[in-house]
């Protein structure tokens, strides 16, 4: 299981999103997602100006996958192309910036 973390910014500074909206983007996000996203579970909460998502994908082993962080991005994008209310209140997501340094990550 990978856990990513992303936020929607509203296309408006300063508004406040509330419980409905936080909803609205949860059943907007499931009804975007694929079998290939491998989204297990969605929580999201809110806070100034925008709504704070964490993504709960399954991991996918096989070297010919695509990353969980471009999962998220991509069901993000599909998200908000295929919402209204997505779309209409939360700006794009941004392009993921291509790294050339490995993450790291802890070993146990």
């Amino acid at each position: 299981m990978e856990i990513i973390y992303a936020s929607l910014e509203f296309r408006r500074p300063g508004e406040a999103a509330n419980e409905s909206d936080v909803a609205a983007a949860v059943d907007a996000l499931w009804a975007s997602a694929l079998p290939s996203d491998g989204l297990q579970h969605v929580s999201a909460r809110p806070e100034p100006g925008r709504i704070d998502v964490l993504f709960y994908l399954l991991s996918q082993d096989a070297p010919d996958t695509t990353g969980a962080l471009s999962r998220a991005r991509a069901l993000i994008a599909r998200s908000h192309r295929t919402s209204p209310r997505l779309h209409r209140l939360y700006l794009p997501p941004e392009p993921l910036a291509e790294s050339t340094e490995p993450v790291a990550r802890p070993t146990a």
